[in-house]
C-alpha cells in the first residue's frame, strides 16, 4: 500500500530535517522548523495546553463519567505542525465542495417535493423513505432559498493513487449538526499567538471571518421580512460534548445562546424569553438533533426542544438551520449515490470522488465484504464519531467475528470501504517528530450563495498507525493553512 506524506516527498523521519525531500509549498516552513530548539517547541506545546485548558476548550466524553455522572471533560490535543495546502489544491477542492453541497441540497429538496431522482430509479425509494432520518413532516414544506444544509462539514481524506500522487476523496458528508469549527478558529489563534513570525513568512489565507459569514448565512435564511432578523443558537445544554462550541459561536456572532426552556410558541410564532419580555425569533441555528426539537412531533419525553416549534416551522414563521430532515442525505447508505446526484441535478461529473464503497444490503457486496473483513473498513450507516466501525487490518479475530455476525443479522445497516492509507503529516509525539494520519473537514455555508473560509479542521490520529482521527477516539487537531500564493 503506497503512502503519501503532506510535507515530504519521501518519509525521512529520524533524519536531519535539512536532508529531507520537502514539497515546495512546505519549503519555507521546513527551513524554519529545522532551526527550532526542541526544548522551545516543547514549551510551546505546554503553553498551548495551558491556554486551551484555561479558556475551557474541551469536549465531553459520554463513555467516561465523572462523579456527577456527566461526561468527563477532555482537551483535544493540539499539534504545533500545521497542515499546509497549496492554493492550486484548495481551488480544486473548493470547486468540488460547492458542487457537492449544491447537489446534496437539491437532493433533500427533491426528496420532500417531486422525488424525481427516486422516480428515475437512481436512488432506491426504500433507502430514503425507510431511512431513520427521513421526516414525513417535511413533505411539501418550502424552506428559504431551498437550502436544507446551511452548514455542511465534508470530511476529506488524501491517499496515494497508483502513480504515488496524493488524491483527495470525500469520506463522509455531515449535514445535520456538523461540529468542530470552533477548534479550527482556536487552532489558528493559538498558532498566531505562539509563532507570529511564521505568518509574516507565509501568505496564509485568513479564517477569522467565519463567524461573520455564518451569521450572514443564517440571516439570509430568515423567513421574516424584517431587515434585522433575530437569530439564536439552540443548545442541548452544558453537558453536551460540543457545548464549548455552541457558546463560542453565539458569542462570536453576538447572538443569544438558548436552551429549549428559553423558547415558547404562540400563534405559530416562536419567542424567546428575555428580561424585557418575549422577543420573536426568526432563525434558530440548532445544535439539537431532530428527535429532540419538538415533543409534540418527535420524542415526547424531550425537554431539549420547544413544543409547537415544528408547527411554526411548517407555517413558515421561523427557520431552522440546518433544516429538519436534512439527515436523510448524510446517512452512509445514501453516500454512495452522491456522484449520481451530481450528474442528475447539475449535469456535471464529480470533481471530488467518493471512496469506493460496498453496500452490504446488496447480496454480492455483502458476500465480498464477508470474504474480506480483515482488509476492509466496515461502518454502521448511522454511526458517527468513530464508533460502530471495524478497521479490519487493526482488528482482532474476535472483533472481526463479532462484525461478521452483525453483518449477517442486519446487512442493510452497514457499508464497507477499502482501508485507505490516509496521508500523513509530521506531528509532535513523545518521541519527537513522527508521521501521523490526518483528514480534513472544511465547512461549507449555504445561504443565498455558497461560500466558505479557506481551510477547515485538520484532525490527526495520534496513535501510531491509527486511521481513526475522531477526538472521541484519542485524535487531535492541527491548524490548516491555505497558501494564498
Amino acid at each position: 500500500m503506497q503512502k503519501f506524506d503532506e510535507m515530504y516527498t519521501a518519509v525521512p523521519y529520524g533524519q536531519a530535517s535539512d536532508a529531507a525531500p520537502v514539497r515546495p509549498h512546505y519549503q519555507t516552513f521546513a527551513e524554519w522548523l529545522a532551526r527550532q530548539d526542541p526544548l522551545v517547541m516543547a514549551s510551546r506545546r505546554d503553553e498551548a495546553e495551558m491556554v486551551f485548558r484555561r479558556v475551557g476548550i474541551t469536549f465531553a466524553v459520554y463513555g467516561d463519567k465523572d462523579e456527577q455522572g456527566a461526561g468527563s471533560e477532555r482537551l483535544i490535543p493540539f499539534d504545533l505542525i500545521p497542515r499546509i495546502i497549496s492554493q492550486q489544491d484548495w481551488a480544486m477542492m473548493e470547486r468540488g465542495l460547492v458542487q457537492r453541497v449544491t447537489a446534496l441540497n437539491r437532493f433533500v429538496h427533491d426528496v420532500y417535493h417531486g422525488q424525481d431522482i427516486l422516480k428515475a430509479g437512481l436512488v432506491p425509494r426504500d433507502q430514503v423513505e425507510r431511512n431513520a432520518q427521513f421526516r414525513p413532516q417535511m413533505i411539501g414544506v418550502d424552506v428559504p432559498n431551498q437550502v436544507y444544509s446551511h452548514i455542511s462539514g465534508i470530511d476529506i481524506v488524501r491517499a496515494a493513487n497508483a502513480q504515488g500522487q496524493g488524491e483527495y476523496y470525500v469520506l463522509e458528508d455531515n449535514l445535520r449538526v456538523p461540529s468542530g469549527v470552533s477548534y479550527m478558529l482556536e487552532d489558528r489563534k493559538m498558532m498566531m499567538r505562539l509563532f507570529p513570525k511564521l505568518f509574516s513568512a507565509h501568505k496564509v489565507a485568513p479564517v477569522a471571518h467565519y463567524p461573520d459569514l455564518l451569521l450572514e448565512t443564517l440571516r439570509e435564511s430568515s423567513p421574516a421580512t424584517t431587515a434585522e432578523p433575530t437569530v439564536v443558537v439552540l443548545t442541548p445544554g452544558m453537558h453536551n460534548s460540543a457545548y464549548f462550541e455552541h457558546a463560542f459561536l453565539a458569542q462570536q456572532m453576538g447572538i443569544e445562546l438558548v436552551e429549549g426552556q428559553d423558547l415558547f410558541t404562540r400563534d405559530n410564532f416562536v419567542y424567546m424569553r428575555t428580561t424585557r419580555g418575549p422577543r420573536r425569533v426568526d432563525v434558530i441555528y440548532r445544535r439539537v438533533d431532530d428527535d429532540y426539537l419538538d415533543p409534540r412531533v418527535f420524542r415526547s419525553s424531550s425537554t431539549l426542544g420547544c413544543a409547537g416549534l415544528i408547527e411554526a416551522y411548517r407555517a413558515g414563521h421561523v427557520s431552522i438551520c440546518n433544516a429538519v430532515g436534512t439527515g436523510v442525505a448524510d446517512d452512509k447508505s445514501i453516500y454512495p449515490f452522491v456522484p449520481a446526484m451530481i450528474e442528475f441535478y447539475l449535469g456535471e461529473k464529480p470533481i471530488l470522488n467518493n471512496v469506493p464503497t460496498w453496500m452490504c444490503r446488496k447480496p454480492e457486496d455483502l458476500a465480498y465484504t464477508l470474504a474480506h473483513l480483515s482488509e476492509l473498513v466496515v461502518k454502521e450507516v448511522h454511526g458517527a464519531g468513530g464508533y460502530g466501525m471495524l478497521v479490519g487490518p487493526a482488528a482482532s479475530k474476535a472483533e472481526i467475528e463479532a462484525f461478521r455476525q452483525a453483518l449477517l443479522a442486519r446487512p442493510d445497516g452497514y457499508i464497507a470501504q477499502p482501508t485507505l492509507s490516509l496521508s500523513s503529516c509530521p506531528t509532535y509525539v513523545e518521541s519527537g517528530l513522527a508521521p501521523r494520519h490526518i483528514d480534513l473537514r472544511p465547512y461549507v455555508l449555504c445561504g443565498k450563495s455558497v461560500q466558505m473560509v479557506p481551510g477547515g479542521l485538520t484532525r490527526v490520529a495520534l496513535k501510531e498507525g491509527s486511521l481513526v482521527v475522531n477526538s472521541s477516539q484519542g485524535g487531535g487537531t492541527k491548524d490548516t493553512w491555505i497558501l494564498e500564493s
